[in-house]
């Protein structure tokens, strides 16, 4: 086919106020989970396989395969939701979500949650994992308040995204139970963040970063957290939050229910949940190393000049066209953050709806071009990794490794946004000829 190698906050919320006050930390940039104590850069990551180092060669047959475009089976779930013991508020949410049956890791871990046991389980962005725990914990949240009991809830995301959406659907189905949430995040005013906690939550959503800010200013007191959830925890030790997510979990009671969720069981991670899980219930839903519904193929340039002509001939005739029925939709990844802009400003000259997130974008900013690309006002997304990660974008239909990963997991990572759901993808990477 190519000249390719053979082979907003929620009407459900608090009011808004109305201050003014600029944020002390961050001043828009994405900082919100920067790496502070242990988070050198040049230390080696977290993921379970190195970095490729400069001058190493990669073995580029591994981006070349062929896909089954298997159609998915469709998973058998042991209960309804209605089989689930939640009162009738929060049954009338799930019903007004339109949740029918429940998904693989929402079916197994829902039930686990509900008894009060901690959990490790290992899922992929875009499963559902999100209801399988916001659930059962406002379920618990709801009983004890009506003991007089005051718990909070925190749940630790590697990006401001995740945890935006995460509060997001937190206010969808908590609807009606007069809880509050906070969403701790950089890149938005810290000023409003403290006012929200002072005046009381029972949810605590945030990054490690900005967490660690409000607990070492006095703000944030977790002393009666006997919740925590660690989402995408792979992600955040990748990014090198381990330093913080030790300090932030040492805040939070002894006596606790604890929820892992990640997408690989690194070594690293293996030992935190040997640290802070008791007797955990193990849950997997992930999928296998490379989606089985993805065309997976090089493109060999011998330029930037000629680099930047394939790319648009790939957009032109792809873009065109119609996948199955659906619109195009395709993410470009780019190493550098000034790399996403100078491509996006390219492409857009060239006549292409386009869009950009990276970590100098201010949230606003990125969660506006996110929901374009979701609603399909633009086709073309181009993003860094850490910008892109832990979040869920339906429908993806093509992804191009603009610059070649660094690591063959980040390759998979990248590539497992598309080819979801039965449905096939095509993933392309840029390769030097």
């Amino acid at each position: 086919m190519y000249k390719t190698h053979s082979a907003t906050p929620s009407k459900f919320g608090r009011p808004k106020f109305a201050s003014k006050a600029k944020p002390r930390f961050g001043s828009g940039k994405f900082n919100n989970s920067r790496p502070r104590f242990g988070g050198n850069k040049n230390k080696s990551r977290s993921s379970g396989s190195p970095r490729i180092r400069r001058g190493e060669r990669i073995d580029f047959s591994r981006f070349i395969k062929k896909g089954q475009h298997m159609e998915e089976k469709p998973y058998v779930s042991k209960h309804t939701f209605l089989d689930f013991p939640f009162n009738s508020q929060l049954h009338k949410n799930i019903t007004g979500v339109g949740f029918l049956h429940p998904r693989p890791i929402q079916d197994q871990a829902i039930p686990i949650v509900l008894e009060g046991r901690d959990v490790f389980g290992m899922a992929n962005t875009g499963t559902g994992k999100t209801a399988a725990f916001l659930l059962p914990l406002i379920e618990k949240i709801f009983k004890t308040k009506g003991q007089n009991k005051k718990e909070t809830v925190l749940i630790m995301a590697p990006t401001r995204e995740l945890a935006l959406q995460i509060e997001n659907d937190f206010k969808t189905l908590a609807f009606g139970f007069g809880m509050f949430s906070v969403a701790c995040v950089g890149g938005l005013p810290i000023v409003k963040q403290i006012r929200e906690i002072k005046l009381g939550v029972s949810f605590v959503i945030g990054t490690p970063g900005r967490l660690r800010d409000l607990i070492e200013k006095k703000v944030l007191d977790l002393s009666g957290c006997h919740s925590v959830v660690l989402d995408e925890a792979d992600r955040m030790l990748d990014m090198g939050f381990r330093d913080d997510m030790v300090y932030i979990i040492g805040k939070t009671a002894k006596e606790r229910q604890t929820l892992f969720f990640s997408a690989t069981l690194s070594p690293e991670i293996k030992k935190l949940t040997e640290q802070y899980l008791k007797d955990p219930v193990f849950i997997s839903v992930v999928s296998g190393e490379t989606a089985k519904n993805i065309d997976q193929d090089v493109i060999r340039v011998k330029s930037k000049e000629e680099k930047l002509e394939k790319l648009h001939e790939v957009l032109k005739k792809d873009l065109s066209a119609q996948a199955g029925g659906r619109p195009m939709k395709t993410l470009i990844f780019r190493e550098m953050k000034h790399s996403v802009d100078t491509l996006a400003k390219e492409l857009g000259h060239m006549g292409f709806k386009v869009g950009a997130i990276h970590g100098d974008k201010r949230s606003r900013e990125r969660i506006r071009i996110l929901d374009s690309f979701k609603k399909d006002r633009i086709n073309v997304l181009i993003a860094t990794d850490v910008a892109a990660r832990g979040l869920d974008i339906p429908d993806v239909t093509h992804v191009i490794n603009y610059d070649v990963p660094q690591t063959y997991d980040t390759y998979v990572h990248r590539i497992g946004r598309t080819g979801r759901s039965g449905k096939k993808g095509t993933a392309l990477t840029f390769v030097p000829a």
